[in-house]
């Protein structure tokens, strides 16, 4: 699917493009007038954190639920979890921020890297290490993703890097391709004034 017929929430819409027409997220890096996807920029990752704001639109996120993209290992995580009448907790931090569930639904599917299974990372981590190694040019996304909604977030800003943890799975929306949430995303632009 072309990510011009994906329904855009208006807090996305409302962001800066990059020259292909791409809404840039809240946390993403410029290098002069290019956005740099693959990267998160620790100032503007630091403010969304502190003031409740989505990671995508930078809009402020109302107490309760938050969503993210998960990829393939955290969805079997939580799958399993659920199937067996556990509740999930993830004790690894992540670098992804929290967000809007139409937003998080819009990025899953307009992303490349998070809306296809056979994806592949444009862009290596400039500085690896223990929590961005997995960050490499080429690396295969693999298959079921999953958009997952959160009781709540936690977080931490450090020398180096913010990090979050996610509590209390409320919703989990597993896809093999992204596609999968048009539906959903519809629905849901539809339910908004």
């Amino acid at each position: 699917m072309r990510f011009e017929s994906v329904p855009v929430p208006q807090s996305v819409d409302a962001r800066p493009r990059d020259v292909r027409g791409y809404p840039v997220p809240a946390i993403t890096p410029w290098e002069g007038d290019q956005p740099q996807f693959a990267l998160t920029d620790y100032e503007r990752s630091a403010n969304c954190a502190r003031e409740r704001l989505c990671s995508v639109c930078n809009v402020l996120m109302p107490r309760g639920p938050v969503w993210r993209v998960v990829g393939a290992g955290e969805s079997a995580a939580i799958a399993e979890a659920l199937a067996a009448g556990r509740p999930y907790r993830n004790l690894a931090a992540t670098l992804e921020g929290p967000g809007h569930r139409p937003c998080m639904l819009y990025a899953s599917m307009v992303c490349p890297y998070l809306a296809r299974p056979n994806a592949r990372r444009g862009t290596s981590a400039r500085t690896p290490d223990d929590m961005t190694a997995h960050v490499v040019r080429g690396a295969v996304r693999g298959s079921m993703g999953a958009v997952v909604g959160f009781a709540d977030y936690e977080f931490a800003v450090t020398a180096s890097q913010v990090v979050f943890r996610f509590v209390g799975v409320v919703e989990f929306l597993p896809h093999d391709v992204a596609d999968a949430h048009l539906d959903t995303l519809r629905a849901e632009l539809a339910d908004r004034p």
